[in-house]
C-alpha cells in the first residue's frame, strides 16, 4: 500500500468545515480516485454522488488534465502576474471568454469561489466609484445564500452559522428572503411554479435604503450549499429587471452551476438571465488545481480600466492569479468539456435523474425533493431535539455502503460527475433509499 495514503498522525491537520474530534476518532479516508469512484485505503470502492464538492464534473483522474498539468510544470512552474505576464494565463482567459455568456469576456483570475465572491464585490464597488457614484456601497445578498468564506462573501451570504462565530461582518449589507416555499412548492420537478414575487423584496430594499446607495445584488442561480434551492420560474428575470430599473449590478455566483452542471455552460444560459458579473471556480479546472474566476462585460471593465488615471486601475489581486498550472488545468478541462459535450451529456440524462430522485418520495421522513440540472436535494424531517442527526446518520450509512453523498442540515445534496450513467443513478437511489429507511425511527 502507498505509505502516503496511510497517515499515522491525524493531529496536525485542522480540517475545514469538519467535526474534527468525531472524524479523528473514526476517520474516513479517500486514498485515490478514478472516473466515477473514490477508493479507500483498503481499496473499497465509493461511488461519488457529489463530484467531490460539486467540482469534479468530468470525473476523477482524467488523463488529459493530468498530462496538461505535468507538461506545464516542466515548462514554467510559476510566474507572477503583477505588472508582467505569462502566455498560458492569457490563453486560459481567452478560452474561458469563449464560453461565458455573450459580452462577458473580461476575466479576472482568483484561486477559489471565496476569492471570486470577494473580487466580484470589489469590482462592483470600483465600477460605481469610477462612474462617479461612490455612494453606492450597499451590497445585497439573500438568506440561505453561500458565497464562500471571505468576509465579503460571508457578509453577503445568508448562513447564520458562518457569521455568528466571527461577529464582524461588512457594514451596509442587507438580504433578500430565500425562495424555499414548501407549502406551495414541495416535490417540484425542476423549477418551482410559485414564488417569482419574492424578487420584489428588492424593491422594498430600494425604498428603504435608496437606489443611490446600492451597488450590487449577489445570488446563486441555484443555491446549492444550503440545500439545493432552485429559483421559482421567472424569479431571476424579475430580479434582473429590478436591478436594471435602479442601476444596480446583478452578480451570479456560478461556482456550482457553471461548467455543465445545469446542462449548459452556465446556469445563466439555462435559466435565461444574464448577470453583469459572474463568479466561477470548482468545475473550471475539474478541481485538479485550485482556481476561480470572475467574468464581466465591456462596460464594467472599461469604466474601471479606461476611466482610471495612468497606473494600476484596480488595487486587487492574488499572488496565484492565473497560476500556470491552474491555467493549464483550466484549458484542458474546457477542451474536455467541449470534446465530450459534458453539458449535453448532463442534459440528456437529466430526465432520468429527475425521475429517479423523485422516486424516493413517500419514504418515511422525506418531506421534500428538489432538483435542477444534475443537482438534487432531499430534505428529511429532523429528529426532535437533534437537528442534523438523521441526515448525518444517513451519510454514514451511505458511505459504509459505498456511496458518497453530502449533507447540509437535514438535507441530502447530490451532484454527481457529469459522466454519470443510468446504472450509477440507480445505485445512488437504491443505496440512499436503504439508508433513509434504516433511519426511519
Amino acid at each position: 500500500m502507498n505509505e502516503i495514503a496511510r497517515p499515522n498522525n491525524l493531529d496536525a491537520f485542522w480540517m475545514p468545515y469538519s467535526a474534527n474530534r468525531a472524524f479523528k476518532a473514526n476517520p474516513r479516508m479517500l486514498a485515490r480516485a478514478e472516473g466515477m469512484y473514490y477508493y479507500t485505503n483498503d481499496n473499497r470502492e465509493i461511488l461519488d454522488g457529489t463530484a467531490g464538492l460539486w467540482c469534479c464534473n468530468a470525473g476523477h483522474g482524467r488523463r488529459e488534465i493530468v498530462e496538461a498539468i505535468q507538461r506545464q510544470a516542466a515548462v514554467l512552474d510559476f510566474a507572477p502576474t503583477f505588472q508582467m505576464g505569462h502566455p498560458i494565463a492569457f490563453q486560459a482567459a481567452a478560452r474561458l471568454a469563449e464560453i461565458t455568456p455573450e459580452g462577458m469576456d473580461r476575466v479576472f483570475f482568483t484561486n477559489s469561489g471565496s476569492e471570486s465572491a470577494d473580487t466580484a464585490l470589489k469590482i462592483a464597488l470600483a465600477y460605481h466609484r469610477a462612474r462617479g457614484e461612490a455612494g453606492r456601497t450597499r451590497l445585497i445578498g439573500r438568506e440561505r445564500g453561500y458565497h464562500g468564506v471571505g468576509f465579503g462573501g460571508m457578509s453577503v451570504g445568508g448562513i447564520g452559522t458562518n457569521r455568528k462565530q466571527f461577529g464582524a461582518m461588512l457594514p451596509y449589507v442587507d438580504h433578500l428572503p430565500h425562495t424555499l416555499d414548501l407549502a406551495r412548492n414541495a416535490f417540484s420537478a425542476g423549477l418551482p411554479a410559485h414564488g417569482a414575487e419574492a424578487a420584489d423584496a428588492l424593491e422594498a430594499l430600494v425604498a428603504l435604503h435608496g437606489a443611490e446607495t446600492i451597488a450590487a445584488v449577489m445570488v446563486e442561480p441555484v443555491a446549492g450549499s444550503t440545500g439545493v434551492l432552485p429559483p421559482p420560474e421567472g424569479y431571476l428575470a424579475r430580479l434582473r429587471a429590478i436591478c436594471d430599473r435602479h442601476g444596480i449590478l446583478l452578480i451570479f455566483d456560478e461556482v456550482i452551476t457553471g461548467f455543465g452542471r445545469m446542462g449548459t455552460n452556465f446556469g445563466a444560459e439555462r435559466l435565461g438571465t444574464t448577470p453583469d458579473i459572474m463568479t466561477m471556480a470548482k468545475g473550471l479546472t475539474n478541481a485538479a488545481v485550485p482556481m476561480g474566476a470572475v467574468a464581466v462585460g465591456h462596460g464594467i471593465y472599461d469604466a474601471i480600466v479606461h476611466g482610471a488615471p495612468a497606473g494600476i486601475e484596480l488595487f486587487h489581486g492574488y499572488t496565484y492569479s492565473g497560476h500556470p498550472l491552474a491555467s493549464a488545468a483550466a484549458i484542458a478541462t474546457m477542451d474536455l468539456q467541449r470534446a465530450e459535450d459534458l453539458p449535453g451529456r448532463a442534459r440528456a440524462i437529466e430526465p432520468y435523474w429527475e425521475r429517479s430522485m423523485h422516486s424516493l418520495r413517500g419514504l418515511a421522513n422525506v418531506i421534500d425533493i428538489r432538483n435542477a440540472g444534475l443537482i438534487a436535494g432531499i430534505e428529511l424531517s429532523p429528529r426532535a431535539g437533534k437537528p442534523t442527526d438523521r441526515a448525518v446518520r444517513v451519510f454514514q450509512r451511505c458511505f459504509d455502503a459505498g456511496l458518497l453523498i453530502r449533507t447540509t442540515g437535514d438535507i441530502i445534496a447530490l451532484s454527481p460527475p457529469l459522466i454519470v450513467e443510468t446504472a450509477h443513478v440507480d445505485r445512488i437511489v437504491e443505496t440512499l433509499g436503504d439508508a433513509i429507511r434504516a433511519e426511519a425511527a
